[in-house]
């Protein structure tokens, strides 16, 4: 017979890990699906009407340009996770644990910092000076609804802190309750900032920085190169 004082309580299952926030580009998705189904359609139709060479450099150029523009499109990500940033640029998949970066900025380009000095650049999150512009003159008249409210000359309008706008990064740009109006882009960078603020003491976000080179974006468009030039060469 077992005494209470024997018993132990049950094993509690392991918390689920929270999935990764994934950052990518919808307009680079878009256009890369536009220019591979274009080049596709030219490709083929040179492969299956073409004479003489015109196939065979067809098919060259299709095996050099689908991974080529896979690479600049479909393939940029950024995988923010509890213990690391994970960003897949068109050549490199680039993984670095949160205590290893120094910072995140933002200039004409977004970037990651790591402690070591490298620098890394956020493919999947383009910088869009138009979509700060756009938002600078949204907060700017939303300020100026916000002072005339206090005035009592109108309310929050003319565009104000309720208004909403579309065609930033993610689908959208507007101005949101909790602060200013930010580029689409820029909050994608915040979001960043504030993960790794929060997670770069932790015991798991520690580790060493690695880098590993797309393999199977520069195999397939070198072997597209080669067997171009020697089409070319041949004559």
């Amino acid at each position: 017979m077992t005494t209470p004082e024997d018993q132990s309580p049950a094993p509690q299952p392991p918390e689920p890990e929270a999935e990764d926030r994934v950052y990518r580009s919808s307009a680079g998705i878009a256009g890369g699906v536009l220019m591979l189904a274009l080049a596709g359609w030219l490709g083929i139709d040179a492969i299956v009407a073409g004479e003489g060479r015109t196939p065979w450099l067809a098919l060259a150029l299709l095996i050099l340009v689908v991974p080529l523009t896979v690479a600049f499109t479909l393939r940029p990500a950024v995988y923010a996770g509890q213990d690391r940033l994970r960003v897949r640029n068109p050549f490199r998949v680039i993984v670095l644990p949160w205590g290893q970066i120094a910072t995140l900025r933002s200039g004409y380009t977004n970037e990651v910092l790591a402690t070591s000095g490298t620098k890394f650049q956020l493919w999947a999150i383009p910088v869009s000076l138009r979509a700060r512009k756009s938002a600078a003159r949204r907060e700017a008249r939303a300020a100026a609804g916000r002072i005339e409210g206090r005035d009592g000359h109108g309310g929050a309008g003319r565009g104000g802190v309720g208004g909403r706008g579309f065609g930033g990064f993610g689908g959208f740009s507007g101005p949101t309750p909790e602060g200013p109006a930010r580029a689409g882009t820029d909050r994608a960078m915040d979001d960043l900032r504030e993960l790794w603020e929060s997670r770069e003491k932790e015991p798991g976000a520690q580790g060493e920085v690695t880098v590993r080179w797309a393999w199977e974006i520069l195999g397939p468009a070198a072997a597209g190169a080669v067997v171009l030039g020697i089409l070319l060469a041949v004559g």
